[in-house]
């Protein structure tokens, strides 16, 4: 993607959220010209972000990738040829243009975004070669709209190529092909969820056993996050966050994350739960934090790193990420996190359970 952001002075737009719900919309005048404090433009999309985060960490990657015949997709090659990504599996559409988004974002930074696919919608088998499978971490990104039909497609070259899969599927992904994603659930070793996305799996889990939960002890002048206290909320029901995950890995994901932004995340593995808290961040755009934090920890977790260092790791890219309007400006680098990781200057303390 191609990512359009317009910084908007709160006095020149308004806020309004429903008493009833989770929702507040931003609200522009009709016919009026909006002045903006900065309007900028960058490269996106969830594909490329992992794979800066993957390249900024060390690894050798490359993507999968379907571009138009345009100057957007010429942008976006050139960024990937600055950050050392190798996009030979690149492929360009004759019909549609590359995608591209428009962020307006103000008040405390979170974005709305209108969003145009564009040739990511046209991603078909054809682009899958097997050569691009044989690799140590299949990273799948958010597919788009009918290229989400070949999610099934990708995970099995991926796990006949011996590869560690790790997905971060997209809540319309989840909701038009849930049937196809639960069975592939036993194949997937990541699985990234935010808290949105977790409420379109549980559908997907629906005869499982999620609710039986005794409730997580946190030590003292610790508050237990939302999910801890509320679980998850989907049609009347509520599902504790330790029972999701454990229906999860029952399932036969190898470990399963929820993050639920400024409030942390959870991490399944190995029979045992982990607790992150969010990092202290100054806010300037929450776009790719997401990204930084699925991508980092899958990272972590395919070189062998024990979850409760791979989840810190994330906490701090993510967090990094929320510094700067873009989604990879604030993408940290090996040495950035290990120093982070390893210096005087407290970073997340992880909390544990069994699972």
């Amino acid at each position: 993607m191609i990512d359009t952001i317009a910084i908007i002075e709160s006095a020149a737009i308004e806020r309004m959220s429903l008493l009833n719900a989770e929702s507040s919309f931003l609200l522009l005048e009709e016919g009026r010209k909006t002045e903006a404090l900065e309007v900028s433009t960058h490269c996106g999309g969830g594909a490329i972000n992992a794979a800066v985060a993957l390249a900024r960490l060390g690894h050798d990657c490359s993507v999968v990738i379907k571009l138009g015949d345009d100057l957007r997709a010429d942008q976006i090659l050139a960024r990937l040829d600055s950050e050392s990504v190798s996009h030979r599996w690149a492929s360009r559409d004759k019909e549609l243009p590359t995608g591209a988004s428009v962020l307006l974002s103000s008040h405390d930074r979170n974005a709305a975004v209108f969003t145009f696919r564009g040739a990511n919608t046209h991603l078909v088998p054809r682009d899958f070669h097997d050569e691009a499978f044989a690799v140590d971490l299949v990273y799948i990104a958010n597919l788009s709209n009918e290229a989400a039909v070949y999610f099934p497609t990708i995970v099995t070259k991926a796990k006949q190529a011996g590869a560690l899969v790790a997905a971060n599927p997209g809540p319309r992904q989840l909701h038009a092909h849930g049937d196809a994603f639960r069975a592939m659930l036993p194949h997937i070793g990541i699985l990234a969820l935010n808290r949105r996305e977790a409420l379109e799996v549980i559908p997907i889990l629906d005869g499982r056993d999620c609710d039986n939960d005794t409730g997580l002890a946190f030590p003292h002048m610790v508050r237990p996050p939302p999910l801890a206290e509320n679980g998850l909320h989907h049609h009347g029901r509520t599902i504790s966050v330790r029972g999701f995950l454990r229906a999860l890995t029952a399932c036969g994901v190898g470990t399963a994350v929820i993050t639920d932004g400024r409030d942390g995340a959870f991490a399944a593995s190995a029979g045992r739960l982990f607790y992150c808290p969010a990092s202290d961040a100054h806010v300037a755009g929450t776009a790719g934090a997401g990204d930084a934090f699925a991508s980092t920890f899958s990272a972590y977790i395919a070189e062998g790193a024990a979850p409760d260092i791979a989840i810190r790791a994330a906490t701090l890219n993510a967090a990094s990420v929320l510094g700067h309007v873009d989604t990879q400006t604030g993408l940290m680098r090996r040495r950035e996190i290990a120093h982070a990781l390893d210096g005087k200057k407290p970073t997340p303390n992880v909390i544990d359970w069994p699972l």
